[in-house]
């Protein structure tokens, strides 16, 4: 899925593309407005995060000039404009979402996960695979979500990724290329510890024993498998 992130400032531009990065998400930096539509028009993100105060063409007229063009792409405003008319505008003109700067990441992180759930509720062609079973845990790809229970679990594109990889070589050693490859892109750079953190972190909410774990087991020197 690919993200548009319209910001002038690049310690918060950069910060939110490695947030988004992080989360499985491909993206798209603009520094300004101009640069936003030209980007929108030329590569058709999925959804967009927009700042206000930009130089040149302002995030307003960006979603306006967006919303000409498209009514379903989702547009999240980001913004330190904090009164109530500003966020009022910003809805009124087709925005989904508004956060306030400053903003915490794991604030954005939910924020950009609910609006991609809509993306694939709405758009037939953003849907994930069907539902899968691994262990007592079914995963829900398009709700972002794995459910063991009435206990709801929230995950990351990332995450449905690398279930669903293991879950389609169930019984086979995934490698860490395989992984980077698929999980993370041709073009990422492998690195050994940040696969092997991620799923520490996975197993950490999915596993009913991380320390023990059933649905994520480690192939020493090699890589990981689902047994199924």
């Amino acid at each position: 899925m690919k993200v548009l992130i319209a910001e002038d400032d690049a310690h918060i531009r950069n910060g939110l593309a490695e947030i988004l990065r992080d989360e499985g998400y491909e993206t798209l930096t603009a520094r300004d407005g101009r640069e936003a539509l030209a980007l929108f028009k030329q590569q058709t993100p999925d959804f967009i995060c927009l700042d206000i105060m930009m130089p040149g063409v302002n995030g307003y007229d960006v979603c306006r000039e967006i919303r000409k063009e498209s009514a379903a792409v989702p547009i999240v405003f980001i913004s330190a404009k904090s009164e109530e008319v500003d966020k009022v505008l910003g809805l009124e003109l087709g925005a989904d979402d508004y956060i306030l700067k400053p903003f915490g990441v794991r604030e954005v992180v939910a924020r950009i996960r609910a609006v991609t759930r809509r993306c694939f509720a709405t758009k037939p062609g953003a849907q994930l695979e069907e539902p899968f079973v691994m262990g007592d845990l079914e995963i829900v790809p398009s709700q972002l979500r794995a459910r063991r229970g009435d206990e709801a679990i929230d995950l990351s594109l990332r995450d449905v990724r690398i279930l669903s990889l293991l879950h389609l070589n169930r019984g086979s050693v995934v490698g860490r290329n395989t992984f980077f490859d698929e999980c993370w892109g041709m073009d990422h750079m492998p690195n050994s510890r940040t696969l092997d953190q991620h799923i520490s972190q996975l197993r950490k909410r999915i596993e009913r024993d991380p320390k023990n774990p059933e649905i994520i087991r480690t192939v020493h020197g090699v890589g990981y498998r689902y047994d199924g």
